[in-house]
């Protein structure tokens, strides 16, 4: 809830699993009681650029009983005389203040450990699927395949439509020589029926 012009934590709902709370660049400036009673495990807590300006305030921290590190940066309480030492000795459950311990050894940053983390786990995970690149390569030569196999069907499929067509118009040739031929045998039929009759005709004149 960083910079969103907060100046109360009244409402803040009870959230006993919260370990981290960002309220940086907002107008608090007491009531930090509230934090122990909703957030009681909060290990990480940042107060930044808000309006805290005494001991007394910050004193309310005490009983969040797992924080470990404290920011206060731009408040005005980190102009006091021996500011550090004062809340190291109030605060005795923390680490680190202001991103330094007692000793100004620098925190380590949670997210670079974060990200460092996640790529372990990339690592982890490239090792278990395999060479990169090696599936990709064996899909393109699928999808090739593939491709290859349709032009090669459709060529198929064009070449048996076009010889399909060629013998069906050979097929209706053939009819059509048939039909003729059965024409043709019909009138030499007819023909040689003609001339069985002519002699037949001349027998019966002679015989009148």
């Amino acid at each position: 809830m960083a910079n969103v012009e907060l100046t109360s934590l009244a409402k803040l709902p009870t959230l006993s699993k919260l370990r981290k709370l960002e309220l940086s660049d907002n107008i608090i400036s007491g009531g930090l009681e509230v934090l122990a009673e909703r957030c009681p495990n909060l290990t990480y807590l940042n107060l930044s650029g808000n309006k805290i300006k005494d001991l007394g305030t910050v004193e309310a921290l005490q009983n969040l009983k797992n924080l470990k590190s404290l920011d206060l940066f731009n408040c005005e309480i980190t102009n006091l005389e021996d500011y550090r030492d004062s809340i190291f000795e109030l605060l005795q459950q923390i680490t680190y203040l202001d991103g330094f311990d007692q000793e100004d050894n620098e925190a380590p940053d949670s997210e670079d450990d974060d990200d460092e983390g996640d790529e372990d786990d990339d690592d982890e995970d490239e090792d278990e699927a395999g060479p990169p690149g090696e599936y990709e390569e064996e899909d393109d030569e699928d999808d090739g395949g593939s491709d290859l196999g349709e032009g090669e069907e459709e060529e198929e499929v064009g070449l048996s439509y076009l010889m399909k067509e060629e013998i069906q118009d050979e097929d209706d040739d053939d009819d059509y020589v048939e039909e003729g031929g059965d024409e043709e045998e019909e009138a030499e039929g007819i023909r040689g029926e003609k001339r069985k009759r002519e002699p037949e005709d001349e027998g019966e004149e002679e015989d009148d």
